[in-house]
């Protein structure tokens, strides 16, 4: 998600849940480093305070940080055979481009086997660590506990007048469309194009606020410039939990956006990389992340045995009692999809 894609200590079981075979006990890789990309803002700055430097200092290595904007700055460092980052950190659909175009390492599956990742989210390119969603979210000065509880609902300007917001992106939204339009969530994929931008033509003069960044978007909600708004779970749940009167949601139809690692083709230190990744995306420090901001992990595993505190468990999009009601977001569909719809949006917006 671009999402302007911090968060605890490393717990007692966290620390030595990997003392076996990534744990590196003997700090044989002390001394060595890697340097770790990622878009930056409040995400990174979390899994830098929980995940990153505690395990930099676990495993005696240094571990430096970097931002990106997307795929196509490990497109042009490969291509020009001068990879800097060793980890990269990315929405699903961008791993899922870098994997078509052989960006990245392969990746050996055996030690994230333990996680119980499905197929999507442990591939040979890039490992889907968490995820975000992007739900429908109202006011409740303006309409209490009875707002829009679906994306039907978002389009019924009738019941439901208001001021109203989306992302500026056809990600999300045409997955947003089709069940505006009756599509069940686990039918949205593969998306029906044609139906779902018809659909959105129907709303379009009814958004007041297309908004371009998570930042932006939590700006709107927070300050209560828009009556309904679709916005990253990780943006709203702040602003709940500073006033529980300003905004309710639903899980009903969100679109779940995950975030992957992966480790660009010749990064530099990539078998140190290859050592590191499965502790970075192992259940454990993926809690850690949960227990402190809204980021729900990919693994099962996390959700079990006390690892997650109880009150999280509601604001996590892929607790047990909230996956289901919502659409994965396939990277793949979009790496095979994107450029062309991305340029058919500017059109649609255009128009």
């Amino acid at each position: 998600m671009k999402r302007s894609h911090a968060w605890a200590k490393v717990t007692s079981l966290a620390m030595f849940a990997f003392a076996g075979p990534f744990g590196l006990a003997s700090h044989a890789a002390a001394q060595e480093g890697l340097t770790i990309a990622n878009y930056g803002g409040t995400a990174a700055k979390a899994s830098s305070d929980i995940i990153w430097q505690p395990l930099a200092k676990k495993e005696g290595v240094t571990i430096k940080e970097d931002t990106l904007s997307g795929v196509a700055d490990v497109r042009t460092q490969v291509i020009a055979n001068a990879v800097q980052w060793d980890i990269v950190e990315f929405t699903v659909d961008e791993c899922a481009i870098g994997a078509k175009e052989g960006l990245f390492e392969k990746i050996d599956q055996t030690p994230y086997k333990g996680f119980g990742l499905s197929e999507t989210n442990l591939t040979d390119d890039y490992v889907v660590i968490n995820s975000a969603s992007y739900v429908l979210a109202w006011s409740k000065a303006k309409y209490g506990d009875n707002g829009p509880k679906s994306w039907a609902d978002f389009w019924n300007t009738e019941k439901f007048p208001g001021t109203r917001a989306l992302r500026n992106s056809p990600v999300h939204n045409l997955e947003a469309a089709l069940m505006a339009d009756g599509v069940a969530a686990k039918d949205v994929y593969p998306i029906d194009i044609e139906r779902a931008f018809k659909k959105l033509a129907e709303i379009k003069p009814s958004i007041s606020v297309w908004w371009s960044s998570g930042g932006q978007a939590a700006q709107l909600a927070r300050d209560k410039e828009v009556d309904i708004i679709g916005i990253w779970n990780t943006r709203l749940q702040p602003i709940i939990d500073a006033d529980s009167s300003s905004f309710g949601y639903t899980w009903n139809g969100g679109v779940l956006v995950a975030d992957c690692y992966a480790i660009p083709k010749n990064a530099p230190n990539a078998e140190l990389a290859k050592k590191i990744m499965p502790i970075a995306a192992s259940p454990e420090y993926q809690a850690l992340l949960a227990n402190e901001k809204p980021i729900s992990p990919t693994s099962p595993q996390a959700y079990e045995n006390g690892l997650i505190k109880e009150e999280m468990l509601a604001k996590l999009p892929l607790s047990p009692q909230n996956r289901d009601r919502q659409v994965e977001m396939l990277g793949p569909w979009w790496a095979d999809n994107g450029a062309e719809i991305q340029g058919r949006w500017v059109e649609f917006m255009q128009q």
